[in-house]
């Protein structure tokens, strides 16, 4: 029998396993992009400005990497799973992979993407450092927003699903999500850091992999996590007629 212990802790294994993935992209596709970066903040800085790295750069870009991206998978895993028990049979008559492949859909549409059209990610050269907290908290809550627009709308769905056909009930649902994120969008103030000679090449790069990065972990959850659990609820049914026929 599944329970929200059980998947809570499937989530946060199969979230390591996302962030090995996540690391490895992005050691591929991020870091010379990350590189690039700094190495233009170097040539725009005055000699006297240089700060002294209290962490090697060395560092930052492998232990350090990897450790934050395997406690974001597991804890991002965690929640992953946390979700999946609470979607699993009210979404109709949908198995374990599909459920767990569209929560992951889901989750990377209201946690990165839809955040992620409002406010991009930039390479450490770009924005100005005395800013750097009221962009986190702007950052933040645009994705509190999106999560909590998604959350309704997969209500709104379910609650319209019992009148309406599911892909009608669906369709309403998704233009809900659109629409209520656009309005946040749109009211949340812009932030636009980027240097005027910054090279557009090397943002639209970052960017992209940090979209990648992104993708390569919630894909693994989806994945992942839905064919474990599967395997899991095969075996469960497999022992029930074998108890029975003992009984």
């Amino acid at each position: 029998m599944m329970t929200a212990r059980t998947l809570l802790v499937r989530g946060m294994l199969v979230g390591v396993v996302a962030g090995l993935l996540a690391v490895a992209f992005s050691s591929l596709f991020g870091e010379p992009q990350i590189n690039n970066a700094i190495a233009y903040e170097a040539a725009h800085t005055p000699p006297g400005d240089h700060e002294h790295e209290l962490v090697s750069r060395t560092l930052q870009a492998t232990v350090g990497l990897a450790v934050a991206v395997l406690v974001y998978g597991a804890a991002l895993g965690g929640v992953f799973g946390l979700a999946f028990a609470f979607a699993y049979g009210r979404l109709g008559r949908l198995g374990a992979r599909p459920t767990a492949l569209l929560v992951a859909a889901v989750g990377f549409v209201a946690v990165y993407a839809a955040p992620f059209v409002k406010y991009p990610a930039s390479p450490p050269a770009v924005g100005n450092p005395d800013t750097i907290g009221r962009r986190t908290a702007l950052y933040f809550l645009m994705i509190v927003v999106s999560v909590a627009v998604a959350i309704v709308a997969t209500l709104v769905g379910r609650s319209l699903n019992r009148r309406l056909d599911t892909w009608t009930a669906s369709l309403v649902a998704v233009a809900v999500f659109v629409a209520v994120v656009a309005l946040a969008g749109l009211v949340l103030p812009a932030v636009d850091e980027v240097p005027g000679d910054f090279s557009a090449t090397l943002l639209w790069r970052f960017r992209l992999a940090s979209l990648g990065t992104q993708l390569v972990l919630w894909t693994t959850f989806g994945l992942l996590f839905g064919a474990l659990t599967e395997r899991s609820l095969r075996r469960q049914a497999d022992k029930t007629p074998q108890a029975a026929a003992v009984g």
